[in-house]
């Protein structure tokens, strides 16, 4: 007889647990996961009291028990700066195009994969739009900056091709240096993000698109009725996952790829706390930067997870 029809039945204790208040605690996983914890405590955690200095005239020679207190005026002095502005719109305008376009461009990506009926193609396209994930950008901002110079093999194709006089300044030019930004992002991150745009289209029910067709619908109709609402969504969720990352521009790519001439229109929260702290010695200005960019990515986290909850059903706790 089954043991769970037996009202008297004992539970054996499972080996590496212990019983606390009706549930077993895994001891074993417990103690498995306790060097990342620890990891993340020193090296995530206790830095944390570094951000005191944000309230301080910090000086590395008197430390952080020594130096003077200046309440807010780092705060106040960076709202004050007209520049400071300017790179929270270059933050906004690099992250905010990123977010749209790595959703819309491995949205559509991913459906017109999943119309490919022969496998090996498939396989092969696939394996080419991942690749560039898996390279740093110190290795592909190499590459773009050979590609892209004034007697790169881009501008030679397009003077050759279209008879431009002279050749585009891609990495010099404000303009062309942030469609570059952006663009090559995409480039770089659109194969890997249409991972999760498959994964959902393998989990939509087979049944579905088998009454579509016997309802007379073909592949179109199949994808307008059936595949894109059943996407919808976890691409609801994507979207607002990623406010989180609005003030996040990538600091690997532009730091690669920018340059004095440019600081304009290319400069964002990351680099500029990079040339402040470490470059200019003001640390307690780029500590305070740093801290305001975290507790508004805190806030936007926050929100995305409420909205992720209220419009898809989502929730991680």
């Amino acid at each position: 007889m089954n043991d769970t029809t037996m009202p008297n039945a004992k539970l054996t204790k499972a080996p590496g647990t212990r019983k606390r208040k009706g549930y077993r605690i895994p001891w074993t996983l417990h103690l498995m996961v306790l060097p990342a914890v620890v990891l993340v405590f020193v090296f995530s955690y206790l830095p944390m009291s570094g951000i005191i200095i944000a309230f301080q005239d910090y000086k590395a020679a008197l430390g952080i028990t020594g130096s003077p207190w200046v309440g807010l005026k780092h705060f106040h002095y960076m709202f004050e700066n007209e520049y400071f502005v300017k790179i929270i719109g270059n933050t906004l305008l690099f992250a905010c195009s990123k977010v749209v376009l790595n959703l819309i461009i491995p949205f559509t990506f991913a459906l017109l994969l999943n119309e490919i009926r022969h496998m090996g193609y498939k396989r092969a396209i696939q394996t080419l739009v991942y690749l560039p994930h898996f390279l740093s950008w110190v290795i592909l901002s190499g590459i773009l900056i050979d590609l892209l110079s004034q007697t790169g093999i881009v501008n030679q194709f397009l003077m050759n091709l279209f008879g431009l006089e002279k050749p585009i300044f891609f990495l010099g030019d404000g303009t062309w240096f942030r469609l570059t930004i952006i663009f090559s992002d995409v480039w770089k991150e659109f194969g890997f993000n249409t991972i999760i745009f498959l994964a959902a289209l393998a989990g939509i029910n087979p049944s579905l698109y088998e009454a579509a067709e016997v309802d007379g619908a073909g592949r179109f109709k199949q994808t307008m009725y059936v595949t894109i609402p059943s996407l919808i969504p976890i691409l609801i969720v994507v979207a607002t996952l990623a406010l989180g990352n609005v003030l996040n521009a990538n600091f690997d790519q532009v730091f690669n790829l920018y340059s004095p001439m440019i600081y304009q229109q290319g400069d964002i929260i990351d680099t500029f706390v990079y040339r402040e702290g470490l470059l200019s010695g003001q640390f307690s200005f780029a500590t305070a930067v740093s801290l305001f960019k975290s507790v508004i990515s805190l806030i936007l986290i926050v929100i995305s997870y409420r909205l992720a909850y209220k419009l898809a059903g989502y929730r991680i706790f």
